[in-house]
């Protein structure tokens, strides 16, 4: 990778006396303004009023602009971080392993050889653990059909899968959807001979695996127990345990659904044995990093393990290119370099970043190339404020209030050049699918960014804001020709998921006299214009290779 050296001066605008504040509204994004769009339906007086008083315009944030496969693929938190500090496009994880599929590289890799060869070999069972849907956010179901049939072709007999139910990233309660297009797939490997391919075990994926940033190792636990130790609630099919648990809790969704273990008699079909091979076949890493960590630490302490197999384990892909988990993974991940962060550390500029838990992560680890820890602990501070264990939408501020405290605390005391923030609510709450507390969640967060503008204000400073994806924006689903979907009572389908939408940008600056305007020609700017951007307010010229800032300043060409 290229060198990172101290940064040049931007040669037509100095930068400003008090720190550049970006602010991350993540979930924000730019809606229809009717009924389904919790964003214009929720009071924000303070947005509203620097988009007139600022410079204003939208940014793509999904699709190639934030690296995905094609313009149909939403944006997410940790494409859009990535995005947004790295000041480039890099494709992202769905897209290199569509491409490792394609081209085979995928089975030709040593690790898929490590890990199928004794299975073939010697007979011990393939488990395949990951989200089943096809949300393309942090998995996909057809690369877990490719694994399967690769499986088969390559003579491993036995195969048991754990799903994680979604209803998240694609409808609520689409889980039997989904279950039904694997079964197929099982049934069709199994009819050709002495293969036994089987559903093994899952859960919804909030409350089991897929934890994240150690909110609670409760949830992995329970995954730990299902898919591992073959422990918990038995039924004979994944249908079964589906249709019960919706019986017993009407209302509830997939995501939220209990674990479940498939059972034939009082035995779990896929109990993992030693010389047994795992892969998790998430490509994004935050949710199953911890899991991952079960595996494969020795020292362990979040729950008791119990007798753990030795099996053989790897990821789709490194889900931690710092701590170097998992060892072992079939699909490298994109090589970032030359973020933003790392920029500004080597010129000495004081950076903080600060978020809420369930977002501390992508103001740091993916904001800086999906790398751990700090480039230079002299000039940076992250502080991460402790989420709460309540369901969002019954707290739909979140902790929105304390990070302004700090934030605004740390303005007055001065000393930070560059502060980057993320409030979690509108994502986090959107993702309820409750409407009415993501309106409350998003007024919320524009309470808290008038904080922020008055003490950017006083501090002489520049408050930049935008968001890394859509979700608040669209609560119910639309038919593809936009109208929105009901039942058969007329009640609109409550959408959990991501969204299409641009979302906004912002720079407020409240000294400036013409320096600067509104860059021309970008029309089909996205997230990683965001940094060539920030790069010029703070004064400096951006890195060779940058995308184009948004701004163009007095006397530039």
């Amino acid at each position: 990778m290229e060198e990172v050296g101290r940064l040049g001066l931007n040669p037509f605008f100095a930068g400003r006396r008090g720190p550049l504040v970006l602010a991350i509204l993540d979930g924000v994004g730019i809606g229809a303004g009717d009924e389904a769009d919790a964003v214009a339906l929720a009071r924000t007086p303070v947005v509203d009023d620097l988009k007139k008083r600022g410079l204003f315009r939208s940014l793509r944030a999904h699709g190639i602009a934030v690296g995905m496969p094609s313009d149909d693929d939403m944006g997410n938190s940790e494409v859009g971080h990535n995005a947004i500090g790295a000041g480039r496009i890099f494709a992202q994880g769905a897209l290199r392993v569509n491409d490792a599929i394609a081209d085979g590289s995928i089975f030709r890799s040593e690790t898929w050889r490590w890990l199928i060869a004794p299975c073939a070999r010697e007979g011990h069972a393939l488990h395949l653990i990951g989200l089943l849907s096809d949300g393309n956010v942090h998995s996909h179901i057809d690369h877990l059909f490719a694994l399967l049939r690769q499986a088969d072709r390559e003579g491993v007999r036995q195969v048991c899968v754990h799903i994680l139910l979604d209803g998240r990233d694609v409808p609520q309660t689409s889980a039997l959807l989904y279950i039904g297009r694997l079964d197929a797939v099982l049934a069709e490997i199994n009819g050709g001979g002495d293969r036994q391919y089987q559903i093994a075990s899952g859960g919804g994926r909030m409350l089991v695996t897929m934890d994240r940033y150690g909110a609670s190792w409760e949830v992995v636990r329970r995954g730990w127990d299902a898919h591992v130790r073959g422990t918990g609630r038995m039924f004979p099919s994944a249908t079964e345990a589906v249709e019960t648990y919706r019986r017993e809790w009407p209302g509830a969704i997939d995501q939220n659904l209990p674990e479940f273990v498939v059972a034939r008699g009082e035995a779990p079909v896929g109990r993992m044995e030693s010389g047994d091979a795992v892969i998790f076949f998430n490509f994004r890493g935050d949710r199953a990093l911890e899991l991952t960590q079960a595996f494969e630490r020795e020292a362990f302490d979040h729950f008791d393990r119990g007798p753990r197999p030795a099996v053989r384990y790897a990821g789709m892909m490194q889900y931690d290119g710092d701590l170097l988990l998992p060892t072992r993974y079939l699909v490298p991940p994109p090589a970032i370099d030359r973020t933003m962060g790392e920029y500004l550390a080597r010129t000495g500029v004081s950076q903080l970043a600060i978020s809420e838990t369930q977002k501390y992560g992508h103001v740091t680890y993916f904001w800086n190339g999906n790398r751990s820890g700090m480039f230079d602990p002299a000039t940076e501070t992250y502080i991460e404020v402790p989420s709460d264990r309540a369901p969002f939408e019954e707290r739909p501020w979140m902790k929105a209030a304390e990070i302004t405290d700090a934030v605004v605390a740390r303005i007055q005391r001065g000393g930070d050049r560059f502060i980057r923030l993320n409030y979690a609510n509108g994502d986090m709450v959107g993702h309820t699918g409750v409407r009415e507390a993501t309106i409350a969640a998003v007024a919320a967060v524009d309470l808290c960014v008038g904080r922020l503008q008055a003490a950017v204000e006083a501090a002489g400073g520049i408050l930049v804001v935008t968001a890394d994806h859509g979700n608040a924006d669209e609560m119910y689903m639309r038919a593809k020709s936009g109208a929105i979907e009901r039942d058969e009572a007329g009640r609109p389908l409550p959408k959990t998921s991501h969204t299409l939408s641009p979302v906004p940008f912002i720079v407020y600056d409240p000294q400036n006299a013409g320096d600067y305007e509104l860059a021309r020609g970008l029309e089909t700017a996205g997230l990683a214009n965001v940094a060539a951007t920030v790069l010029g307010l703070l004064g400096y010229a951006p890195p060779p290779g940058y995308l184009p800032g948004l701004v163009r300043f007095r006397g530039e060409a």
